[in-house]
């Protein structure tokens, strides 16, 4: 295991599958991630506009380097469908030296 200061997880959720992929696609090709997994089914529990709400959505797991996360949510809040989306960062302190570098060579400004 190697040290993985400056990469990190970031969580979305959306509606649905279709709104799920579009955000993936769209950080993909802007290259402000190497990874998005998705995960369909997941169910929320949470509190909105004082009512308790029980929803099915997408978990989106994007990893990607710190430097990109100002990027990754700017894109990211101006595609969501809702108000106020989910946009946790969460750092990764450690990871396969050769996952990590690969996440550093995908997200390069500019890919050759």
């Amino acid at each position: 295991m190697s040290s993985a200061q400056g990469y990190v997880m970031v969580l979305v959720t959306t509606p649905d599958l279709r709104t799920a992929r579009r955000l993936a696609r769209a950080a993909l090709q802007q290259r402000l991630v190497a990874c998005a997994n998705l995960l369909p089914a997941v169910e929320s529990h949470y509190w909105w506009k004082k009512k308790l709400e029980v929803t099915r959505e997408v978990l989106i797991l994007f990893k990607t380097e710190r430097r990109r996360v100002k990027a990754l949510q700017r894109t990211i809040l101006s595609l969501h469908p809702y108000d106020t989306p989910e946009f946790i960062v969460l750092r990764i302190e450690a990871g396969a030296r050769k996952y990590l570098d690969w996440i550093t060579a995908e997200v390069r400004e500019k890919h050759s």
